[in-house]
Order: structure tokens, then C-alpha cells, then sequence
């Protein structure tokens, strides 16, 4: 226990806690989303339910790190002539989890703007039930990302003496203290977004970038090579991320100086069309 107040164990769990807060973003963003489209009165829960099943997922993989390591083993290897590499269990998670982002965000951004209406309620989504088994296997991918973002972060620094045992325990607490700062902050996060329409749109966009370096990511860990030579290697997360925060300060910007002007009805605003029906 000694070891965990240590300065360089106190500088890996602030290291690792604002990892997976940067690393939440897209967790953060999918959940307001999807949430949107559900009763006020269950948004909450459905945001609550989420961040909880991201930091189950999470310890539960840090304490099952032996058989997710494990995954790195190929499970069958090819070579097609145009295309060659070895399938692993790692890259068959990541590379189906970035597909089913890449559909969602697709379908999500064809609905809002000019998908006809569904359900009763003009819905794509109305029921709890289903907005949680969406998050849960998408907080499945996530986890497995973000577990396996800490492990190397982890292992690629020289550990000082003792510090072995206890980065297992400074992994889960980077983890539970990043999903509380996160349970705080979601509600009026997913407030704002579901607010402003260009906010949606740019969050739904960002989750697609998300999608395309998951899809690198998997692919890279499968070792896919194109005609030989040509290997697919993964994506910096710092691009991507500071690809996000720019466009979302730019849209700030944009938002200051139109602030008067009245924003575009998106499909499915319930926040909006709710605050429309109460005022009447």
C-alpha cells in the first residue's frame, strides 16, 4: 500500500484518470445521443446506466487482463495475394465494434436530417430497454479500447520497484474516479448537445472519425498488409482528439456570434419538442 502514495504512483493514476476522461468523450457523446431520443424521464437513468456499465466493463477486464492479453494470439492467418495478415480476438472487437459505430452515425445523421419520422412519437428509439443494449456493446468496444489504451501506457514505462502489484489498483481507481467525474458532468453535457442541432450533428461526426480509427486500430492489430507490403497502421488518438476539440471550439465561436438566430429542427429533438409543446 505504500507504493500507491508514492509521487510516481500518484503522477500514474492523474496520468491515467485524464486518459480515460479524453478516452470517455466518445462514450459521453454516443450516450447523449442516444439518450436524446428517449422520455425525459428516462434520459437520465439511461446516462446513469451507461457510465455504470462502462466502469463494470472496465474493472472487469482489468481484473481478466491475462485473457485479454491473450487475444493477441492469431486465430487464423491468410494470405489472399492483395491482402494478407492473422485474425486475433483483439482485432475481431475492435474492428466490429468500429462498424457498428460507422452504421449508427450514419443512420443517426440520415434520420435527423432527413429520415421520415417512426414510432408514434416521431422516435427512431423510444424504448429504455433498447437504448441500453445499445450502449452496453458499444461501452463493450470502448472498454476494450480504453483498457488496452492504460495496459500499454502502463507497460511502456519502467516501472519503479513494487510498483507492479499495485498497477492493477491504481488502473481501477483511474477508472472509477474518471466515471464519477463523468456521471457529473453528463447530464448537462447531453443537454447542451441535444439542444443544439450542429452540436449533434458534430457529435455524430466525430463518432464516425471514432469509427474509422477503430477500423484502423483492428486492423492493425490483425497485421493486415495490402499487395505485400503495404501494412495498415493505426491512427494517433491526439489527431483525432484535437481534431474534436477544434471543431468544437470553432463551433463555439460560431455559436457566440449567432446567438440570436434561431437553429434548425433536427428529427427527434426531444428536448426541443418537448420545451416547444410545454410553452404552448
Amino acid at each position: 500500500m505504500e507504493v500507491l502514495f508514492t509521487t510516481d504512483a500518484i503522477i500514474a493514476l492523474l496520468t491515467l484518470t485524464f486518459l480515460e476522461i479524453i478516452l470517455g468523450i466518445d462514450n459521453i457523446v454516443f450516450l447523449s445521443i442516444v439518450s436524446g431520443k428517449l422520455k425525459p424521464a428516462d434520459q437520465p437513468k439511461a446516462r446513469r446506466i451507461g457510465l455504470l456499465l462502462a466502469m463494470l466493463f472496465r474493472i472487469l477486464l482489468l481484473f481478466g487482463i491475462t485473457w485479454v492479453m491473450s487475444l493477441k494470439e492469431s486465430i487464423y492467418d491468410f494470405d489472399w495475394g492483395f491482402l494478407s495478415g492473422h485474425i486475433t480476438g483483439q482485432s475481431i472487437i475492435i474492428i466490429v465494434g468500429g462498424l457498428f459505430l460507422l452504421y449508427k452515425s450514419v443512420s443517426e445523421i440520415h434520420h435527423k436530417l432527413e429520415g421520415a419520422e417512426d414510432g408514434e412519437n416521431g422516435k427512431a428509439s423510444n424504448s429504455l430497454s433498447n437504448a441500453i443494449i445499445q450502449i452496453a456493446l458499444l461501452n463493450i468496444v470502448f472498454s476494450f479500447d480504453s483498457i488496452l489504451t492504460a495496459v500499454g501506457l502502463i507497460s511502456s514505462e519502467p516501472a519503479p520497484k513494487g510498483f507492479g502489484e499495485a498497477a492493477l489498483i491504481i488502473m481501477i481507481l483511474s477508472v472509477v474516479i474518471s466515471i464519477v467525474i463523468m456521471m457529473i458532468f453528463a447530464n448537462p453535457v447531453s443537454v447542451f448537445v441535444n439542444k443544439h442541432p450542429t452540436i449533434q450533428i458534430l457529435g455524430l461526426s466525430f463518432l464516425i472519425l471514432i469509427g474509422v480509427m477503430l477500423l484502423a486500430e483492428g486492423s492493425h492489430l490483425a497485421s493486415f498488409r495490402f499487395f505485400g507490403n503495404n501494412e495498415v497502421h493505426s491512427i494517433p488518438k491526439g489527431y483525432l482528439y484535437f481534431s474534436i476539440f477544434f471543431s468544437l471550439f470553432v463551433e463555439f465561436l460560431n455559436m457566440k456570434m449567432k446567438k440570436s438566430s434561431k437553429p434548425v429542427q433536427l428529427h427527434n429533438n426531444t428536448i426541443q419538442g418537448d420545451t416547444d409543446a410545454s410553452s404552448k
